[in-house]
């Protein structure tokens, strides 16, 4: 499969999920996410995507709330208009998240920042394979965000699906580092 034959299929099978099998998913994905982040307590800057509702992506905000609950920093992205850039918003705790003309929530207010005290990014990924080679939405602004990071941070996909044992990958896509699904947290 090329990689827009992997998207379709992807875009189809969330489509395709119930609301109690999708709720499911997202609930069996936050428990193992929680697990994850309790065994590193040395993470305390956490880059985080939030959920676009039409595009039935995994359900973040529940692990939202149990990072301001732990008192973390958090982040999270909005596109520079006309590049592929991402700039680098904080969350304030308990902040009202508003949807942007893309309909991506962003928090309410924010300040813009740098990367440096980011330790670990949640990447929205449409497919995944057992490398960590991953497949977004085809724009590119997550693999330019992440070629931007230390090495060191950790990069973790979400997902509702097992793995593809190999997909596409072109040269300037970044890989996982762990993929968390409902069954199992993936390490690559």
């Amino acid at each position: 499969m090329d990689k827009t034959e992997v998207r379709k299929k992807y875009t189809l099978q969330r489509a395709m999920l119930s609301g109690q099998d999708r709720a499911a998913r997202n609930k069996r994905i936050q428990e193992k996410v929680f697990d994850f982040l309790n065994k590193r307590p040395d993470v305390s800057g956490i880059h985080i995507f939030l959920p676009i509702e039409r595009q039935v992506e995994v359900d973040t905000l529940p692990i939202l709330q149990f990072l301001w609950d732990k008192g973390l920093m958090l982040f999270t992205s909005k596109v520079k208009r006309g590049s592929l850039e991402m700039e680098v918003l904080t969350i304030p705790r308990g902040v009202k998240l508003i949807p942007d003309h893309w309909g991506i929530p962003i928090p309410e207010t924010f300040d813009v920042v740098g990367i440096e005290a980011i330790d670990l990014v949640f990447v929205p990924l449409l497919a995944y394979d057992l490398e960590g080679g991953r497949i977004g939405f085809g724009k590119g602004y997550y693999d330019v965000f992440l070629a931007k990071l230390s090495p060191k941070v950790l990069k973790i996909g979400l997902s509702f699906f097992p793995p593809e044992d190999r997909l596409p990958k072109e040269s300037h896509d970044i890989s996982l580092d762990y993929c968390i699904s409902p069954e199992k947290v993936f390490t690559f």
